[in-house]
């Protein structure tokens, strides 16, 4: 895959039509889904040994069968991303009104994660108190 080609996939994953999705009718309203999206993405490749090492560097790490003038290289690239739903805009005649989306996973991940930040910051303070 080339560069071309890999912007081209990002540029697909992460178009307005991920952050909104596909507008519905139902019971006479207009529901059209909202989502948060996030991604990011990398690549590299070589095709000269490194300026920063010496051939001498790489004794050891070199296979018996290669000659020592030979040094291994490559390319490689990736893209990883999250879509989230956040809610629904509702649109009634004129009116149009915001409906959260309630993960509740992600509340009681988040609530896990303050009452332990809670107890350890107790348990320190305990310590020092008795030092």
């Amino acid at each position: 895959m080339d560069v071309k080609e890999l912007l081209a996939r990002v540029g697909e994953n992460l178009s307005v039509s991920r952050s909104f999705g596909v507008a519905y009718k139902k019971d006479g309203l207009l529901i059209i889904p909202v989502a948060v999206v996030a991604g990011g993405g990398g690549g590299g490749g070589s095709d000269n040994p490194s300026p920063h090492s010496h051939p001498n560097e790489l004794d050891g790490l070199l296979e018996d069968d290669l000659a020592r003038d030979e040094v291994p290289s490559g390319s490689g690239g990736g893209f990883g991303g999250v879509v989230m739903p956040v809610g629904a805009y509702v649109v009634k005649g004129e009116d149009v009104t915001w409906v959260p989306a309630v993960n509740v996973t992600l509340i009681a991940l988040a609530a896990l994660s303050v009452l332990r930040v809670l107890i350890r910051s107790a348990s320190r303070g305990r310590r020092r108190r008795h030092t």
